[in-house]
């Protein structure tokens, strides 16, 4: 009996919080149910109001200086391949500062279809050193999404140039000339000029070519902390902007021709400035890199492997990459019996 009751007197205790935690839940989960529409304003109305923050006045001479340091390093790399060579492969994207290329089996042909091949080298340009990088230029940042239907009603320009012109400066106002230094590689860029510079002169070139390069990645960024920008996750498309495109211009697969819509993630410095990374060869190296060797051989981004063979000497950040204290590769020796 004393059982029963007090089984009774427990139970009429928790019964009523109990109902009322149920009934508190189902009128919250009734209240979650918002109407998207009438929302649809008020998302527009906060977009518009955070495009009035932009472009922030601070990060405006920042824009300037990228594009004056990329100025100096396209002419900077301009000048220097008058006097160092660069070979690329005719299969692959494989690049080598030098005038003539490596043995290393490193081709995996066209698509992707082969495998620890030879390349086939052919001369190289600019671009193979500075890759280029483009995406659509927007009239303002916070604008509707390019479709499909519309890619081509948008220029395409460098992603740099969209990147500093979104952050408030006018690549039409740098005037290259008004400044002393890119006046002076611009002129030196022809044939001409070049014979009659000395080595001094190019390894002046070098040096300031390798430092603007230093501080037009920092700038850079800089830049991506403070603007949004997106890259495709499956290819090298950049865009510029809160939210990518629509055009359908990936493939998502590795060996079909399938066009697709972009998947989207936060884009990086090294998506906006590709390094390019190059094998580099040391002193201690043979003068033609093998393929046995190539576990002591180091690496280096293209701009700084060319202003290093031109007198530079590399940034501290880059020595463990360059291997520039490690061993030689073993020589193999035949000893006649």
């Amino acid at each position: 009996m004393a059982i029963n009751l007090r089984h009774h007197f427990l139970r009429s205790l928790t019964s009523p919080p109990i109902q009322h935690f149920y009934s508190t839940a189902a009128a919250n989960k009734s209240t979650k149910k918002l109407d998207l529409k009438k929302l649809r304003p008020m998302i527009l109305r906060r977009i518009q109001n955070r495009a009035k923050d932009y472009p922030i006045k601070a990060m405006i001479p920042v824009a300037r200086d990228v594009l004056r340091n990329r100025d100096v390093v396209i002419n900077g790399v301009s000048v220097l391949l008058r006097v160092i060579p660069v070979v690329a492969c005719k299969f692959c994207p494989e690049v080598y500062i030098g005038e003539r290329g490596h043995v290393i089996r490193t081709c995996r042909g066209y698509k992707h279809q082969k495998k620890n091949h030879l390349h086939q080298w052919i001369g190289g340009t600019i671009n193979d050193v500075l890759p280029p990088v483009e995406a659509f230029h927007l009239d303002k940042m916070f604008q509707s999404e390019i479709k499909h239907e519309q890619r081509f009603d948008y220029e395409r320009i460098p992603a740099v140039v969209e990147l500093c012109w979104q952050a408030g400066a006018d690549p039409r106002e740098q005037n290259p000339q008004s400044d002393k230094w890119i006046g002076k590689l611009a002129e030196v860029a022809s044939d001409e000029a070049a014979a009659s510079l000395t080595a001094d002169d190019f390894r002046m070139v070098a040096i300031e070519t390798m430092n603007a390069w230093e501080e037009y990645r920092k700038g850079v960024d800089r830049l991506l902390l403070a603007y949004p920008s997106k890259v495709c996750m499956y290819c090298s498309e950049v865009h510029i902007g809160p939210s990518g495109h629509r055009a359908r211009l990936c493939g998502v697969f590795k060996y079909e021709t399938w066009r697709g819509g972009h998947f989207w993630k936060k884009a990086g410095v090294d998506d906006v400035v590709p390094p390019k990374i190059v094998w580099h060869s040391r002193p201690q190296d043979p003068p033609e890199l093998s393929n046995e060797g190539r576990p002591f051989y180091g690496h280096a981004p293209a701009v700084v492997d060319l202003c290093t063979k031109t007198g530079a000497f590399p940034p501290k950040e880059y020595f463990t990459m360059m291997k520039i204290h490690g061993l030689p590769a073993p020589i193999a020796i035949d000893f006649p019996s």
